[in-house]
């Protein structure tokens, strides 16, 4: 419940930086099964973001350990099964030069390998880091290292390794495209051999081809019918109109804002999401306020909130050349 109302949220909020977000090769995504899903990593926490709202399943989601040290996004991981993973370079910067504790992750990986028994999915960025570079970083051995311990050591069956290539028309730029590619699976089933570092190289050729040699999908606006001879069009069509004049305002000053606080390419998106959030909510807020002086009842009062967040959604998909 939690995890659909705010994958729901997150499309939208998405759609206030980009203006279109597709899909290709959907087809490819198991509907059922352990899945490990290796995504390329450009653009921060807005990757996992753009994957939990595309992938039409729960994903569980790993993220570095130092993250959980603040305790709203400690609850926010248990709430959303993000599985915190103590990185290296983290652990030599608090070990002060004393050696790192090789069972550091062991907690961990039994969280993952008890969620591929139960046939669920995890996202992982094996380059090990968000970066601005324009190709695929080397990849870190870690995914294949549990792939193979999956198979090997704990016994779970049709497990496959999924890339999912991410790519950016201007990642930093309000109103450019964001195309996401599936890539052909690994099927550990039937992948001979147990050498994590061959394992790791099929990884990043498969990821490479959907990502640096992938293009963005076609984008394909088409205007609404102005002579529709459906109420649904219609409906769909004042709906949208509707979210796009009560959300345009709150939406442009949060992208200012996040543009101009933004020293980095991977900052803008991610920050206009957190403004955009909270600058929507006061607009609501002050929308209700204005609605509950006038109009004294509760029903209308939900009514009314009802439509701005069905406004919000069409204004966010519905095909136009123009968002927010």
């Amino acid at each position: 419940m939690i995890y659909g109302l705010l994958r729901w949220i997150t499309g939208i909020a998405l759609h206030w930086f980009y203006s279109d977000i597709r899909i290709t090769g959907a087809e490819r995504i198991p509907a059922t099964g352990p899945l490990l899903i290796a995504v390329n990593h450009q653009n921060a926490l807005v990757d996992s973001l753009i994957v939990g709202w595309l992938v039409p399943r729960r994903i569980a989601m790993t993220a570095k350990a130092t993250l959980a040290d603040n305790p709203f996004i400690s609850i926010l991981f248990r709430m959303l099964h993000v599985v915190p993973l103590r990185r290296v370079s983290d652990e030599v910067r608090k070990q002060n030069g004393l050696p790192v504790d090789r069972s550091r992750n062991a907690q961990a990986f039994a969280e993952i390998f008890n969620l591929l028994e139960r046939s669920g999915a995890l996202l992982i960025f094996p380059e090990g880091k968000s970066h601005n570079e324009a190709g695929l970083e080397p990849l870190k051995t870690g995914l294949a290292r549990l792939a193979l311990q999956a198979r090997n050591d704990r016994g779970i069956t049709r497990l496959v390794i999924l890339p999912l290539g991410l790519v950016f028309e201007d990642k930093g730029t309000p109103g450019t495209a964001v195309g996401a590619h599936v890539g052909t699976a690994i099927e550990m089933d039937s992948w001979r051999g147990s050498d994590h570092t061959i394992l790791t190289q099929e990884i990043a050729d498969r990821l490479r081809a959907v990502s640096e040699d992938a293009a963005l999908p076609r984008r394909e606006f088409s205007q609404a019918k102005e002579n529709s001879n459906t109420l649904r069009e219609r409906a769909i069509a004042l709906a949208a109109w509707w979210g796009r004049l009560t959300h345009e305002l709150p939406v442009r000053i949060a992208r200012s804002i996040a543009v101009k606080r933004s020293t980095d390419a991977d900052e803008p998106a991610m920050f206009t999401i957190m403004f955009g959030v909270g600058l929507v909510l006061l607009t609501y807020i002050i929308h209700l306020t204005i609605v509950g002086m006038i109009v004294h009842s509760f029903f209308f009062d939900c009514l009314y909130l009802a439509g701005l967040l069905s406004g919000a959604y069409w204004a966010a998909f519905q095909p136009h050349p123009r968002r927010y």
